[in-house]
């Protein structure tokens, strides 16, 4: 049940008409019921497993609180881990071990899985009590908005909310609106506009020119934004309209001037996860081998999320190429400082701006690639030779899907510069009724007109 499916628009306006119709005791179960239905429409599976996940860790999170007294409450909490651990390896990586490849990984299983670590991990370092509403946690953990990829919410964040559930504001309303429609754009206009002739490039690298293979590799970052940014809006604007308020997973992330700083801009809450529990620990735990500590946390953080990412060696190349690029960024801040110094900011930024999109479009080739050798010939024959011509720029794309893209991809940067400096909504608001409906019309329109219908998947739902 995709968020631009038929399925989806159908249980999300009986979810919000029963939700707002109901007396307040009704809105949790209606939720949760709503949860259920939409984890489960994929398959029963994917339901029972989410929902043993859930209340493996509702239990394990009210163990460890009671253990935190007694001499044994570090080995209840890594017991509770391990099994965690190991029961999302095994079901991400059955197919790869067995050769059996009917087995289906359930959908959404990585994100809600680092959430109940992120939990369990809060409860054990007693920065979050343990949730005794059983009601409450199977919400935090399965409500459908966020369920198959993410945000990946904190529990001091999420609980809370879900705990009053406070009907949304009209403001909340509109909000969630705009969001949506946003991410429609970015989905449907720009990244299902190229995504296909991407596709295509990746699916016959071998037999595409170096002109090809340069623009594929140059394009997917964007498409991949489109994909998983319009995914993350329309999340987003979905709670909004039932009155909360999800975390942020993108800000801005292409005018980044470093890889580390394109990290804390790009997939946040996963980002930041690996931060909190996984890179300080390690960083804490090898503080004495001072930078060379640092160092090798970093790369052991960032193999991991390769490894989040799939199985293969390409996907832990493509850790690798992250963790190395930042370290390298770390050990030649001055050098760089001085650089930019010299040359002035403007030049500096511009440079910085481009080699971390590039170096980002290059690593996203293991990312994509099937395997490790498959990467490494992309990579290798990148060039700017065509097989016949310069058309072949644009990957078979008509002109006027390339248009399209192309707008559809400046009014999304349009919107983020403006939205970083000042509230383009509120801003919108305050215009004559109008001028905001006339903008409301022809975004609802575009969406019509130029969307790509038929696309209901999503790149991140893999994983």
């Amino acid at each position: 049940m995709s968020f631009i499916s038929m399925e989806y628009v159908l249980l999300f306006v009986l979810t919000f008409l029963v939700f707002y119709l109901s007396p307040q005791r009704f809105r949790k179960p209606c939720l949760l019921l709503a949860s259920c239905i939409f984890i489960g429409y994929y398959h029963w599976m994917f339901l029972v497993a989410a929902l043993a996940v859930a209340l493996f860790t509702y239990g394990a999170g009210i163990a460890i609180s009671r253990a935190l007294q007694g001499r044994h409450y570090s080995l209840v909490f890594w017991s509770a881990v391990t099994v965690l651990v190991f029961t999302w390896l095994g079901a991400r990586y059955a197919a790869e071990w067995t050769g059996d490849h009917s087995l289906i990984f359930p959908l959404g299983m990585s994100f809600y899985t680092f959430q109940a670590l992120s939990y369990l991990t809060d409860v054990y370092w007693e920065e979050q009590r343990a949730e005794r509403n059983v009601v409450d946690f199977l919400l935090y953990m399965l409500l459908f908005m966020k369920f198959l990829s993410g945000p990946i919410e904190r529990s001091g964040s999420l609980l809370p909310q879900l705990k009053t559930l406070k009907p949304a504001s009209y403001e909340d309303m509109t909000y969630g609106v705009k969001l949506i429609i946003v991410g429609l754009i970015m989905k449907i206009v720009l990244s299902d506009s190229i995504s296909p002739y991407i596709d295509n490039v990746f699916n016959h690298y071998q037999s595409a020119s170096g002109l090809q293979l340069l623009m594929a590799c140059l394009l997917y970052p964007i498409d991949m934004y489109g994909d998983f940014g319009g995914y993350t809006n329309i999340a987003i604007g979905c709670a909004a309209m039932f009155g909360l308020r999800l975390s942020p997973n993108f800000n801005r992330p292409f005018i980044s001037t470093s890889t580390a700083d394109f990290w804390r801009r790009w997939h946040i809450s996963l980002s930041s996860w690996v931060r909190d529990y996984l890179y300080l620990p390690l960083a804490g735990t090898f503080r004495q081998w001072g930078r060379w500590g640092i160092s090798l946390s970093l790369l052991i953080t960032f193999v991991v999320l390769g490894i989040w990412h799939g199985a293969g060696w390409n996907f832990v190349v493509y850790g690798l190429i992250q963790g190395l690029v930042i370290i390298f960024e770390q050990n030649t801040s001055t050098l760089r400082k001085t650089v930019r110094e010299r040359v002035g900011n403007g030049i500096a930024t511009t440079y910085s701006i481009i080699r971390t999109y590039i170096i980002f479009a290059l690593s996203l080739v293991f990312f994509k690639c099937p395997s490790l050798s498959a990467a490494w010939y992309f990579i290798s024959h990148i060039s700017l030779q065509a097989h016949d011509s310069w058309k072949e720029m644009n990957l078979g794309m008509q002109d006027h899907t390339a248009i399209v893209a192309g707008v559809a991809f400046v009014l999304v940067m349009v919107y983020e510069f403006f939205t970083d400096r000042r509230d383009l909504f509120q801003m919108l608001a305050k215009r004559p009724t109008w001028q905001r409906w006339a903008v409301y019309y022809m975004l609802v329109v575009a969406l019509f007109i130029y969307g790509k219908y038929g696309e209901d998947t999503f790149i991140y739902l893999q994983f």
